[in-house]
């Protein structure tokens, strides 16, 4: 019996570093032109589903923004993603997201997220250090629907504000807690 299980568990993590090998081989995107590409259009679907988004965006000093992560998971999960720091309409620099989990999930998703990050200190936080982990540093808050009805560009004490978008596939839930953002060379 335990033989099987052992079986079992085995093809299971062959089955998902597979599977996640080629998860994250799509989730980078090919060139900084086709990142940035991403990117403006990954903006212009928050804009468009969330106003609010698109107000703070004209008041943050910078957006750290990743068009496409991809999550995967079978017990053990992680997720991967590309982005990049905009300053006004400049590229700043390229980053990339990764997270990793344990417990009780199976599936897979994909999704985006863009950090508004509405303080100068936030900013040099993010361009001074080897990497940030989220919940480590500037206060972020993720804006959910309950938080968005409440947070308005005159409410805005945060030092930065974390929206998540265009979802998809079979995974419940999204956190990017523990996420750990880190400068790459593109």
């Amino acid at each position: 019996m335990n033989s099987i299980r052992g079986n079992v568990f085995a093809f299971m993590v062959a089955t998902l570093s597979i599977f996640s090998l080629g998860i994250m081989n799509t989730a980078s995107a090919a060139t900084a032109e086709d990142l940035d590409k991403d990117s403006q259009q990954a903006l212009q679907r928050l804009y468009k589903t969330n106003s609010l988004a698109e107000d703070i965006s004209r008041t943050a000093k910078a957006i750290l923004v990743f068009p496409n992560i991809v999550k995967a998971g079978l017990v053990f999960g992680g997720s991967y993603g590309e982005g990049e720091l905009i300053k006004g309409s400049t590229v700043v620099d390229y980053y990339n997201s990764v997270s990793g989990s344990w417990g009780l999930q199976a599936g897979a998703q994909s999704y985006g997220y863009a950090v508004f990050l509405m303080t100068d200190a936030a900013v040099r936080y993010i361009e001074k250090t080897d990497g940030w982990e989220i919940g480590v540093g500037p206060t972020i808050v993720v804006v959910d629907e309950g938080i968005a009805k409440n947070l308005s560009t005159s409410s805005l004490k945060d030092d930065a504000y974390a929206f998540i978008f265009s979802q998809q596939g079979l995974m419940a839930g999204v956190s990017i807690e523990g996420t750990k953002i880190t400068k790459i060379s593109r």
